[in-house]
């Protein structure tokens, strides 16, 4: 097992959107800044966003709608529980935002008279920008690259590396040969991602996903381990997409005029697309499979979908299209519930950050899908990608360098060593995330009640021993494929340790607990948090919610 050791002022782990926006406004500030990113796959085309998007989800345009209009929605979206500070400084700094991607070529919709084009998603409010640009992760990537970033491909953050509580940097490893990647390092940012494979898809299949299956919670667990604060893992996400492949569908065509229809043909949605209450009220009513509907739209309307959905986001949408010969001029597109997800950007679970991006741990920065900004999408990610980089770069600039623990090091190598080493090990590491996530569906998410909960975490002690002790690392993907298991099972006993701790339900299915089933205001209209103690332990509380809005937001 070699070691390869870096040294860095801003270390980036995660080379998804946050990542790269972060990679590159740390040397906009500074390019004498050493920035390494840790991304586990090919940076060019990896993340949430591999290939393009079809909108900015969240854009305050001036004149239009403004970031507290925007905070006044997202608090109805998230059904009371979230913080103003972020989510306004991220609407306030969303408009700069587009500017700088059109200034990169990034191509965003106007009429005539230069409007941008807008669409209904949230409750109030036209927010999402329509943007047609298929090429937009390797433009971020190349901006990012082309200013100095040394990027360490296929390589997954395991630990963080800590000097008395501070951020110090990071060990990682490389996911085909085991190799230990070692970045030491004055701040951190984590930007890994959420939790898009833990429960078992419908489909049966580990990576058929609605998100990018390499996100398996590695940030969650990096930052709540060196002592953050995760917020909102009881949120868990799940939603109505195309079946069998929970490719996005909704928010291009609900909002263009297409219909969302039970088997009775009567209209789920249309026109808005951010509550899925009705929809799930109409599968669990036996009222499935639900179906999007085009054919009543304008044929230059439908065309414009299809330009979008098999160009953009997931090109592959055409050739599956072709196959199942489904033609949106006449026929439906069947949709079911896909796999369930923890997410701070489509959803609400993530590490508690404030509008600088902090983390409670000194140098630990969080932004994308790993942080909560409840409901950020793509804007989320973009915006605390730079005010996370903005904030690690003064902070890099105004500490001395951490001192370097090699026994942190050690420990990490040691864990490698023990999982590499074969002896009478047989148990396929494939066969043990197919069946802890298929309990995760039994045990961990809606609906809920605190029997289930609590056998879940009996599971999880035998899940546990069961990685550390009999799974099989042939090769050094299969070693890296045992930890990001065992990080999914850590994720799904935060969700679950969150979950008992709100006794109520709200958010529809994503939390239902059968023994809570009514929403309680009173004791409940605050976040939930998870904490790591240091023997492993992990507690919940509540903390109450900030409404106030920043009169400066983050400096």
């Amino acid at each position: 097992m070699e070691t390869r050791t870096l040294n860095a002022d801003i270390l980036i782990i995660g080379g998804g959107s946050a990542g790269c926006m972060a990679a590159n406004r740390a040397l906009e500030i500074n390019s004498n800044l050493r920035v390494v990113i840790f991304e586990k796959g090919d940076i060019k085309y990896s993340g949430s966003i591999a290939r393009g998007m079809d909108a900015l989800n969240i854009v305050a345009i001036p004149h239009f709608t403004t970031p507290e209009l925007y905070v006044e929605s997202n608090t109805l979206a998230c059904d009371g529980i979230l913080d103003a500070p972020p989510s306004y400084e991220m609407a306030k700094r969303s408009f700069p935002l587009l500017k700088k991607l059109e200034g990169w070529g990034v191509y965003f919709p106007q009429d005539e008279k230069g409007n941008y084009r807008t669409l209904q998603y949230h409750p109030v409010g036209n927010f999402l920008t329509a943007m047609e640009e298929p090429d937009l992760k390797v433009i971020i990537y190349q901006k990012a690259a082309e200013k100095g970033s040394l990027v360490v491909n296929r390589t997954m953050g395991l630990r963080l590396l800590l000097d008395d509580g501070r951020a110090a940097g990071a060990v990682g490893i490389h996911v085909r040969t085991g190799d230990l990647v070692v970045c030491r390092a004055k701040a951190v940012i984590l930007a890994a991602g959420g939790t898009a494979r833990f429960g078992l898809p419908n489909s049966g299949y580990l990576y058929g996903t609605f998100d990018y299956p390499g996100n398996t919670g590695d940030g969650l667990v990096m930052g709540a381990e060196a002592g953050a604060a995760l917020t909102g893992a009881e949120y868990v996400r799940r939603v109505n997409l195309i079946k069998d492949v929970n490719i996005p569908l909704l928010a291009i065509t609900i909002t263009r005029g297409g219909r969302m229809m039970d088997i009775f043909d009567e209209v789920v949605m249309e026109w808005s697309c951010h509550d899925q209450t009705k929809a799930n009220q109409a599968v669990a009513a036996g009222k499935g499979p639900l179906r999007i509907r085009l054919s009543h739209l304008p044929k230059e309307v439908i065309e414009e979908i299809e330009g979008i959905l098999f160009s953009t986001e997931r090109p592959v949408q055409e050739r599956f299209f072709k196959g199942r010969k489904i033609d949106f001029r006449k026929d439906d597109i069947e949709l079911w519930p896909t796999e369930h997800q923890l997410c701070g950007g489509h959803g609400m679970c993530g590490l508690a950050v404030n509008e600088k991006a902090e983390t409670g741990v000194p140098g630990l920065y969080a932004a994308g899908d790993v942080s909560c900004v409840a409901k950020g999408h793509l804007t989320g990610a973009f915006v605390f990608g730079e005010i996370a980089a903005e904030e690690a770069a003064r902070f890099a600039d105004s500490q001395p360098s951490p001192k370097f623990d090699a026994g942190q090091v050690e420990r990490v190598r040691n864990a490698l060593q023990k999982r590499s080493a074969k002896g009478d090990k047989r148990v396929d590491v494939r066969d043990v995330e197919y069946k802890m996530r298929r309990l995760i569906n039994d045990y961990v998410v809606s609906p809920k009640n605190a029997y289930k909960l609590n056998r879940w975490f009996d599971w999880a002690d035998r899940f546990a021993r069961e990685i550390d002790e009999e799974v099989a690392a042939g090769n050094g993907h299969e070693l890296s494929r045992i930890f990001e298991v065992e990080n999914i099972l850590k994720c799904a006993t935060y969700s679950a340790r969150a979950s008992l701790e709100r006794k109520e339900s709200r958010w529809g299915n994503a939390h239902l607990r059968t023994d809570f089933p009514k929403k309680d205001d009173e004791n409940f209209l605050c976040h939930v948090d998870i904490r790591c103690g240091k023997d492993g332990e992990v507690t919940a509380s509540r903390r109450p919610i900030v409404r106030h809005l920043p009169s400066g937001g983050a400096r």
